[in-house]
């Protein structure tokens, strides 16, 4: 049986993957002040495929 809440790697990248971010003046803020603070990531990464 799956559990009630289960998310989907597409859906994550849609709505906080990077693309998703540049694409509006307020996600540019969001990717600049993870910058500034020294993210290791600053945003949600895509699959790792070969």
């Amino acid at each position: 049986m799956k559990r009630t809440l289960e998310g989907t790697k597409l859906k994550r990248q849609h709505v906080s993957g990077f693309r998703a971010r540049m694409a509006t003046p307020g996600g540019q803020e969001v990717l600049n002040r993870r910058r500034a603070k020294g993210r290791h990531e600053i945003s949600v990464t895509g699959s790792k495929r070969a």
